[in-house]
């Protein structure tokens, strides 16, 4: 993309957002969810939200959305889950539509063609029209450079906020809020109980210490040479120690990447690009990062060596930041100047050190508003910041203390599940799958971690997870705090697990599942806290999202009775003829031969069972697991005629009608059924049944066959959607 055509996209997406901001400033007063933050979970949420017809209103502080991802320049995606569903797969293929077009690889970083990285502006892009889509179905609206300043409670529930916009403060009523900002601001806001670093509110530890944040910057090869405004001639204050610390990292005569681990530093420059390589739209060769093609790359990502306080620390040698980062805004304004400064140090580095015609890529940000941790530089510096990413990436922030916090040992133990032996570690509540190391950056000793929560730094090898691994409901919803879901880094976990969970899929994930949650809260006339977790999952199953674990040969993805599948895994409702049981692996290896070859033989699909033909008895055995799964108690004993025989349709509706009473009083929520009825003693649970939805398989079939005989595949289906109907009384 020439840099005309980047102003005009850049004005196109400036428009739609402006807009729209126009708008909720003339009109609406009220919202079904308001989100703070438009970052990877906030739009994640919003755009679902929207799709079920919620009305959203998104409050940004920054003039970009997309967080991590796009708006602080983290857009070499931190995947090792070898799973991709959801939103989270939309943009990706949206990204990838953009790339294929043109010829361009997107497996630019990590020294690997296998990885996944996009130029931020393409990744906002794709947002943008995820965000306009879903615009059709329900209300989804934006206010840029504004903030959230205030929140009102009745009671224990959230109900109104006041923002901060460019044109003065508005309140706006909500039944939901969610907190997708990048530091859990909202959380002492709303009076949230919160644990920062290792401490817990009321008692918050200033002196706790987080995780670095980094200031990323997007540079890349002028071939021309560096035009004079992006190559300033005076270092920053403070260079010569900035400099000791780059000559660490890259040196002209630095060694190669030998694809082994640990890296032998310091690396060459052409090694250091290729690490969080990025494709080129100005570029019209393509390249990859394998180690052929990496001299090729001419876009790069800074986000190596330049963390911040990084190598030094903070004070009295401590690794990482205070807590007092996230909870005092002039302390917070100061570390994000010096973040800044740093890696303007990195570029002065790049530039008069090594002696390359690289600098701030001129077709990414071009900031007309210049970032206010910028404002103090030297006007020649200025030039550059404008071309910097709006926001510094932040990796740890203040986390709602949840019901249960999920701990790293949790992780670990769930996500052996199929593996080495194992069978079900499911969590029943799951609504993510991520996959990712236990990565602390600073504020790794044991004085750091949460020994109440039994972790100490020993448990960031020990309870590394093995695969992939589930993230729970529960760990959205703040324990005292009615009307609040949180959204992003912010949920209910430990610090190191935290580490895991704070990347930009799992955030889009969990922002995905946030945005599901609020609605069907509302939909349901519900708490979030007292929303049944099959009630979201279903939404997020039907939104394309992958929840269980385990994975079947004769149920693939694409498999009509696939979603009922996943619900059945995650609560055990229905035992499978055989599980997979595929090797654990170390997630850093994406060639790990055990694996492979297990995957060849098929060792990480079990078999469903999907088309046999079923008996009363085993009926009988599935219902009473789905009653005790929905903790149905005291209900009449379940019947059917000759139960060692096989079990017709006729007596399955029954069967189901029986054992969840519930059904038979409860409101239609269909206009009319989906196939025939016929005559049959039994049409009259047939009807019931098929009003609510829960014979939506059958309605492929011109009329009910009472006759035929039930299969697994069929009871799951019918027992899981009956169990989700139960589920909204």
């Amino acid at each position: 993309m020439n840099a005309r055509k980047f102003l005009l996209t850049l004005s196109a997406v400036i428009i739609i957002l402006t807009t729209s901001a126009a708008a909720v400033r003339q009109s609406k007063s009220s919202y079904d969810i308001i989100i703070a933050g438009g970052g990877t979970g906030g739009i994640s949420a919003a755009i679902q939200a929207a799709r079920m017809g919620a009305s959203v209103l998104v409050v940004e502080p920054s003039t970009w959305i997309g967080g991590q991802a796009t708006a602080a320049g983290v857009s070499t995606m931190d995947d090792m889950s070898r799973q991709k569903s959801g939103i989270y797969l939309e943009f990706l293929n949206r990204v990838k539509s953009y790339y294929d077009m043109r010829g361009k690889s997107m497996g630019t970083c990590y020294w690997d063609s296998r990885s996944i990285a996009f130029e931020p502006h393409i990744g906002q892009e794709a947002f943008i029209s995820m965000i306009n889509e879903a615009r059709r179905k329900g209300t989804l609206e934006f206010l840029m450079a504004s903030e959230i300043i205030s929140a009102a409670k009745k009671g224990s529930a959230v109900s109104s906020v006041t923002v901060k916009t460019p044109s003065g403060n508005r309140n706006y009523a909500c039944k939901v809020l969610i907190d997708a900002t990048e530091y859990g601001d909202i959380l002492p806001l709303t009076g949230t109980p919160y644990r920062a670093g290792n401490s817990v509110s009321k008692f918050i530890n200033n002196d706790a210490m987080i995780q670095d944040i980094t200031w990323t910057a997007v540079i890349k090869k002028y071939s021309g040479g560096v035009p004079a405004y992006l190559k300033p001639e005076i270092p920053l204050p403070g260079y010569e120690l900035a400099k000791r610390n780059y000559e660490s990292f890259v040196s002209a005569d630095g060694f190669n990447f030998k694809n082994t681990y640990p890296v032998q530093m310091p690396v060459n420059f052409m090694t250091h690009n290729a690490y969080r390589g990025l494709p080129d739209s100005s570029n019209p060769y393509n390249y990859d990062s394998d180690k052929e093609n990496r001299a090729y790359i001419t876009k790069t990502v800074l986000n190596w060596g330049n963390d911040y306080p990084g190598t030094y620390g903070w004070v009295n040698g401590k690794k990482g930041l205070p807590v007092a980062y996230l909870e005092d805004r002039n302390l917070r304004l100061q570390i994000e100047r010096e973040a800044l400064i740093k890696t303007l140090h990195f570029i002065y580095y790049i530039q008069n050190e090594l002696g390359e015609d690289w600098s701030v890529a001129d077709d990414e940000y071009a900031n007309r508003i210049l970032p206010e941790a910028a404002r103090t530089l030297p006007r020649e510096w200025q030039e550059l910041a404008r071309r910097m990413p709006v926001i510094p990436y932040v990796r740890e922030s203040r986390r709602i203390i949840g019901s249960h916090t999920l701990t790293s040992q949790e992780l670990a133990y769930n996500s052996l599940s199929y593996r080495d032996g194992h069978t079900s570690r499911e969590f029943p509540d799951a609504i993510a799958i991520g996959g990712y190391i236990l990565d602390l950056h600073g504020a790794n000793t044991d004085a750091d971690t949460e020994w109440e929560l039994d972790e100490t730094m020993r448990h960031q090898e020990l309870n590394r997870p093995r695969g992939p691994f589930q993230v729970p409901m529960r760990v959205l919803i703040p324990d005292e705090t009615d009307g609040l879901i949180a959204a992003e880094k912010n949920i209910s976990v430990s610090r190191l697990a935290a580490g895991t969970l704070r990347l930009q899929p799992i955030t889009m994930m969990t922002g995905q599942a946030a945005g599901a949650l609020a609605a069907v809260s509302i939909r349901d006339g519900k708490r979030p806290r007292d929303v049944h977790p099959m009630r979201v999952q279903w939404e997020l199953l039907k939104s394309g999202v992958a929840l269980s674990l385990c994975h079947y040969s004769d149920v693939p993805p694409e498999h009509s009775f696939n979603k009922s599948v996943q619900i059945s895994n995650m609560y055990g409702i229905i035992t499978a003829n055989e599980y997979p049981h595929a090797p654990s692996f170390n997630l850093q290896e994406l060639d790990n031969p055990v694996l492979e070859m297990a995957i060849i033989r098929g060792a990480d699909k079990g078999v469903f069972g999907v088309n046999d033909i079923l008996t009363g008895n085993e009926v009988i055995k599935i219902l009473e697991k789905a009653r005790e799964v929905m903790k149905i108690k005291g209900a009449e004993k379940i019947t059917v005629n000759k139960p060692g025989n096989t079990i017709s349709r006729s007596d399955f509706v029954k069967a189901v009608c029986d054992a969840f009473p519930e059904l038979k009083t409860m409101k239609p929520t269909r206009k009319k059924l989906p196939f025939k009825l016929g005559k049959n003693r039994n049409a009259e649970y047939a009807e019931i049944l098929g009003l609510l939805g829960v014979l939506d398989a059958y309605g492929i079939e011109n009329e009910f066959h009472y006759g035929y005989p039930v299969t697994k595949g069929e009871a799951c289906d019918v027992i899981v959607r009956a169990c989700i109907a139960v589920a909204g009384e």
